[in-house]
């Protein structure tokens, strides 16, 4: 690996400022576009015939059903050990719990006398959940996905997750759906997948709404059938992995290393950022890196991604922390000392690690938190996946005969205002009914 500058923040213009901050640019973004919307029309107009060719073209040229039926879910329990399946037990289990929290009971004030508003919550009727498995399977994210997809209630829950060379889906996903509650799992993977639950198949049902992490196919099609009015809404804009550290004189280079190549094994164009206040743990970061990544077994991908990694260089803690904010990060690791006390500090963060025994990769499986979360840099204004996307907030609202006295008057002065007279109308005629009640 070549030598990884150090970038001193303090000496940088803010242009260089800005460019050490940018992420990998997604070459060939406009032709990304056009070819995913062609997959998309394609899907939508042939269906299951478009989604058969596309997943023997990218994943298996012998498949010929797309539906998982009951004998494969048998099989993927028999390919997991018993110490295998206690690991998705454990976790569904506290990502259960963190979730269950998340329920909020109905608000119902009286804003004016008479005057009663309420906000209810509905589950989303039908769920598209994306499992992808290019890099690797991911049972993390059928759990991520299907555990608040399960405890909001949501009527129809579909999952889709490319298949194997076999034809087979990977075991460890199918177990982990059908723990969780998700026994519809159709065996499709990118740009396809997505299409075929915006818009339905003949075998696949058309969902309200599809949630997961992908790669750049996969949110291009999401980003795509969210804008039509008979696609399909998307979870949050996601892109690749990410992670940045935040380390002091008192971390471990070995852990801050280990938490970079956890991150960076995702893909080639994952990033990872270290803002150290101590050159010294720069150093051996940099060494450190080099050697784990010499014993891991994704070992191109690492060196790959490494190449666009950064190593800033601050004067301070809270020097520290505003780079943080400025780069909004999917996930903040903070190995400094006392971490919990910088916590009012953070503000752009999709998830927060605090202090040195909390890798990553505790919030990846089992936790208890959602792993599915924004990047490339809409933490500043998205939040990671919760109960709340999984659910329609709907408000109501219940006048009585005074109440409409009350308040009706203002309401009619604001429609003047803004000249619909209609508006105004809606409420008078109102009240002229009850003053000629009361007349009478």
């Amino acid at each position: 690996m070549s030598a990884l500058p150090i970038l001193q923040w303090s000496s940088m213009s803010a242009d260089a400022r800005r460019a050490a901050l940018r992420r990998p640019a997604q070459s060939d973004a406009e032709q990304l576009t056009a070819s995913v919307k062609r997959i998309v029309d394609d899907v939508r107009a042939r269906g299951d015939e478009a989604v058969l060719d596309y997943t023997r073209r990218f994943d298996c040229p012998t498949i010929d059903t797309l539906d998982v039926p009951p004998e494969e879910f048998a099989w993927a329990e028999s390919q997991l050990n018993e110490t295998q399946r206690a690991a998705l037990h454990r976790a569904i289990a506290n990502v259960s719990r963190f979730h269950v929290a998340q329920l909020a009971d109905p608000i119902r004030i009286e804003t004016s006398p008479g005057v009663v508003c309420e906000r209810h919550f509905r589950a989303i009727d039908a769920v598209g959940l994306y499992v992808p498995a290019g890099v690797a399977p991911l049972p993390s994210a059928a759990i991520m996905l299907a555990v608040p997809a399960r405890i909001a209630g949501c009527t129809t829950r579909i999952l889709c997750t490319p298949p194997r060379k076999d034809g087979k889906a990977d075991p460890a996903v199918l177990v982990a759906a059908r723990l969780c509650g998700v026994d519809r799992v159709f065996k499709v993977g990118g740009a396809q997948a997505i299409a075929a639950m915006a818009y339905g198949t003949q075998t696949i049902p058309k969902v309200d709404k599809v949630f997961g992490p992908g790669n750049s196919w996969v949110t291009a099609a999401k980003l795509l059938v969210s804008n039509d009015p008979d696609g399909a809404a998307l979870d949050l804009p996601a892109g690749p992995s990410e992670v940045l550290v935040i380390a002091d004189e008192s971390a471990r280079a070995t852990f801050v290393a280990a938490d970079l190549l956890a991150q960076a094994e995702h893909s080639a164009d994952a990033q990872v950022v270290l803002v150290t206040t101590s050159t010294r743990l720069a150093q051996d970061t940099i060494e450190e890196l080099e050697r784990q990544m010499q014993r891991l077994g994704r070992e191109s991908t690492l060196r790959e991604s490494i190449q666009h990694s950064r190593i800033i260089a601050v004067e301070s803690l809270e020097q520290a922390f505003e780079v943080s904010n400025d780069y909004a990060p999917e996930h903040l690791i903070v190995q400094v000392g006392n971490a919990r006390a910088w916590l009012p500090k953070i503000r752009n963060a999709g998830s927060v690690f605090l202090g040195a025994w909390t890798p990553e990769s505790m919030g990846d499986y089992c936790s208890g938190t959602n792993h599915v979360l924004p990047t490339y840099g809409f933490a500043r204004a998205y939040s990671g996946l919760s109960m709340t996307d999984f659910m329609r907030r709907m408000t109501v609202q219940e006048l009585t005969d005074d109440g409409l006295r009350d308040l009706g008057p203002t309401a009619i002065t604001i429609a003047e205002l803004e000249g619909l007279d209609a508006h105004a109308n809606a409420v008078q005629v109102r009240l002229d009914h009850l003053d000629g009640a009361d007349r009478a």
